[in-house]
């Protein structure tokens, strides 16, 4: 059952070629657009029959779209829909991915004039690679996807929005927006954020010999920095957009590591088991 008619993607990497390649599989939209920065690649993704058409600019490739999705950095979701806000026909919705909601959902709801339409949202899906040719059309399957809509936001468009998400296979989640940035500060940002500064710890370090420290690693350092393989500049927009969730919850990470530091230091073992069985207990709620 197709829900839009003309659809454009902002941003043909990941997530916007996926999407892309899920709207095809169900049949959801009667024609794809792509705009983005790189051409080469939007060619590419022409070519492949991702998306059926490349319009030489950002007006061009909106003027007739029913759904624009904007899949860019967070900081520049702002700027784009204010850049595109003019070339839109009546009645169009916008719709974003970007994992940070507070800010961005604000500032839509003072852009949209009478007659268009912004809903949040936020799907929770990615991967290790980034980029156009790690697109896949089972992405978004049993996954989450979190819409952030206000009191401005206008019903038919949260229920378009929300239906095209379930179509592709997410379970679709309301949240309010600073709410959201809250939760994903902790479940998803701070984890990055502690996965790249182990990194950057360990990888600076060297034996007496000038032996690489991770040179001897196993699987268990992998597992716990999986993720900081993320696009750096995509985490440091996210990071700089979340801003005060960002530092509260490094405040709240450091008491915590604070405190183990402190029972090692006294050589307290009973008060270590007792934190360990405790981390042990959240995990299994987590898994």
């Amino acid at each position: 059952m197709k829900l839009f008619e003309k659809m454009t993607i902002i941003g043909v990497g990941l997530l916007g070629a996926s999407l892309a390649k899920a709207c095809r599989k169900y049949n959801l939209v009667e024609e794809i657009s792509g705009f983005g920065r790189n051409r080469e690649n939007l060619e590419k993704a022409k070519s492949l029959g991702i998306i059926d058409r490349c319009a030489a600019d950002l007006a061009d490739s909106v003027k007739v779209a029913d759904l624009i999705v904007l899949c860019t950095p967070v900081s520049r979701i702002v700027p784009s829909i204010e850049s595109l806000l003019p070339h839109l026909k009546p009645g169009a919705v916008i719709t974003d991915v970007g994992s940070v909601k507070g800010p961005l959902v604000h500032e839509a709801d003072k852009l949209m004039p009478e007659g268009i339409f912004f809903v949040g949202s936020h799907p929770i899906a990615g991967g290790e690679k980034s980029g156009l040719e790690a697109s896949r059309e089972d992405l978004y399957l049993d996954a989450k996807c979190i819409l952030t809509p206000t009191p401005k936001t206008d019903a038919h468009a949260l229920e378009k929005v929300g239906a095209l998400w379930e179509s592709v296979g997410m379970d679709t989640l309301i949240l309010d927006a600073d709410e959201h940035d809250f939760v994903f500060g902790a479940v998803s940002h701070l984890p990055h954020i502690v996965a790249y500064a182990l990194m950057n710890t360990l990888g600076a370090l060297r034996t007496k010999q000038d032996h690489e420290v991770t040179a001897y690693s196993g699987a268990g350092l992998k597992d716990i920095t999986r993720i900081a393989s993320g696009d750096p500049v995509m985490w440091r927009d996210i990071c700089l957009s979340n801003q005060m969730h960002s530092l509260d919850l490094i405040d709240r990470f450091q008491k915590t590591l604070s405190d183990i530091r402190d029972v090692i230091e006294k050589k307290d073992g009973q008060a270590l088991e007792e934190a360990f069985t405790v981390a042990n207990k959240y995990r299994l709620k987590v898994i």
